[in-house]
């Protein structure tokens, strides 16, 4: 996900989005460890966008204050 369709969205929803983001990459772990995972670099790209996800939440908590 791009960092500029991430501005676009209000708090509660990167929060929703990285929520989700976590729960991704949970399960792409676990498909890792019992072997089912065939592209691991899926668990880059949920890393990086968890990353992503957060900077611009705690950007948005920032202004707020």
């Amino acid at each position: 996900m791009k960092a500029s369709e991430l501005r676009a969205k209000d708090v509660a929803a990167l929060e929703k989005e990285v929520s989700d983001l976590l729960k991704a990459h949970f399960n792409l772990r676990m498909q890792k460890g019992t072997q089912q995972l065939g592209n691991t670099s899926l668990l880059g790209k949920t890393r990086r966008d968890i990353a992503r996800a957060k900077t611009i939440l705690a950007e948005k908590k920032g202004a707020a204050k």
